[in-house]
């Protein structure tokens, strides 16, 4: 390192492993993954770059530890408590949270040095199971169907051209033309008649279909299914 680290550039930097990784969390969340290098988050930081190496040593270390602050944002589940509430509950977190940082979720089961945060996370989640009746081998097809779930309408939710109830409208018109010659007449149903509906909010979709996921997963706990789906 070109520039020695003493106590005296600690105190004017001002810097702490904390802080770097907040600023490098706030880089991701303006600009992707892509937009995340030592320079830039030195620029987030008002600092030389090789500041940044006191607290982290490479890039890897510093996707490790603002994927951990993402599992920190989710609410854990209580082990102990209903099962099917508490899974609902993060799984509702879950969304939240990944709405505010997309780019985390290709990341999230992709670190290979984990951190306390994410390690409580997967701890919660699978003692919720097993407090549930989940059998081991139940408990790995539930923890694995959930995120599929999870993660699966976060990407697509991320992707959407459109945000809220009533978006949809604000993009359908050029999509609409395409299909004005008659020959996809489910697409055009679908849409004037269900998403072009007032109110229509894709949001909606997740409450459905992780009712019908919780469903499903109930007989691996020895329960009935729910008649809410």
């Amino acid at each position: 390192m070109s520039e020695p680290v003493t106590g005296n550039v600690r105190r004017r930097t001002g810097l702490s492993r904390e802080r770097v990784l907040s600023g490098a969390l706030a880089v991701a969340d303006a600009g992707g993954i892509a937009g995340l290098t030592i320079r830039s988050l030195a620029d987030e930081l008002g600092v030389k770059p090789m500041s940044v190496y006191y607290y982290v040593e490479s890039k890897e270390a510093i996707l490790d530890g603002i994927v951990d602050l993402v599992f920190g944002e989710m609410e854990l589940p209580v082990v102990g408590g209903a099962w099917r509430t508490e899974i609902s509950r993060r799984a509702h977190s879950a969304r939240r949270v990944l709405r505010r940082h997309p780019w985390a979720i290709p990341l999230l089961e992709s670190r290979t040095s984990p951190g306390p945060a994410t390690l409580r996370h997967h701890d919660a989640v699978l003692g919720t199971l097993r407090a549930g009746g989940f059998s081991l081998e139940g408990t790995a097809h539930a923890y694995a169907v959930l995120d599929a779930f999870v993660y699966g309408y976060a990407v697509q939710e991320a992707s959407l051209p459109f945000e809220g109830p009533g978006g949809v409208t604000g993009v359908a018109d050029p999509i609409m033309e395409l299909m004005a010659g008659g020959e996809y007449p489910h697409l055009v149903a679908m849409a004037t008649t269900y998403y072009l509906r007032p109110g229509y909010d894709f949001a909606d979709e997740f409450e459905f279909g992780l009712d019908l996921v919780l469903d499903g997963l109930s007989g691996l706990a020895g329960e009935a299914p729910s008649a809410s789906a």
